[in-house]
């Protein structure tokens, strides 16, 4: 019986090291979770959720698939309600806004023993300027391109040091590496978005004008 993944969720497991211990959080459906446990990739998983519903849902969907006694399912808002002893933390369809403040909420998880799997909805410059500004750390980051949107899916550390300038909070350093061949058409997407928001901000100008304009130029110099 084949599980229902979406893409950027199998872009997700495929950042999962064999043998790690699993924390998924946000589990919804928990497919990610059956996944990992079905092909062998994780030895154990966590599987959290803010709500009752969708916990509720992922046991049945865990019962359907034969792996419901090897997860551990927690109704926790973030990582608050949750056991620590895990060496990858999956956060999969939030917003920048949630992820943040999970991560605001457990200064614990600032700790090298930790890798994060991080696939953002929204405000993801945001995101990535909260992961630089506070010692994250992104190593790894690809595309995935369902309809006609695109969802980065990043793995971070925590390493201080690693800081991002504007322009690379819109287009990391690691995605650069990663050479995938949704890059150019990513690019384009986001500065045609940046170059709309200058375009309205132009009659007015201003700070917000200004700094949107260095990072549309630096964004412009990159030879994809």
């Amino acid at each position: 019986m084949k599980i229902p993944l979406s893409d950027r969720l199998m872009a997700c497991c495929n950042f999962i090291s064999p043998g790690d211990r699993v924390a998924d959080i946000g589990c919804d459906h928990g497919y990610l979770s059956i996944y990992l446990l079905t092909q062998g990739i994780a030895s154990s998983v966590i599987a959290s959720d803010i709500n009752e519903g969708p916990l509720q849902s992922a046991k049945v969907n865990a019962q359907r698939y034969g792996v419901r006694e090897k997860i551990a399912f927690y109704l926790s808002d973030g990582v608050q309600n949750i056991p620590r002893d895990f060496d990858t933390l999956v956060c999969a369809g939030m917003g920048a806004d949630t992820m943040i403040s999970i991560l605001e909420a457990a200064p614990w998880l600032q700790n090298n023993q930790y890798r994060l799997i991080l696939q953002c909805q929204s405000k993801r410059p945001m995101l990535r300027r909260y992961l630089s500004d506070h010692g994250w750390h992104i190593t790894r980051e690809t595309l995935v391109k369902e309809g006609k949107f695109f969802y980065p899916v990043m793995e971070v550390i925590y390493e201080p040091g690693h800081l991002l300038t504007d322009a690379q909070c819109y287009i990391a350093p690691a995605l650069l590496a990663d050479g995938s061949p949704l890059l150019p058409e990513f690019i384009q997407w986001v500065t045609d978005a940046l170059q709309t928001a200058v375009t309205g901000l132009a009659r007015n100008g201003g700070k917000k004008y200004e700094e949107l304009q260095k990072i549309l130029q630096e964004l412009k110099s990159l030879n994809i």
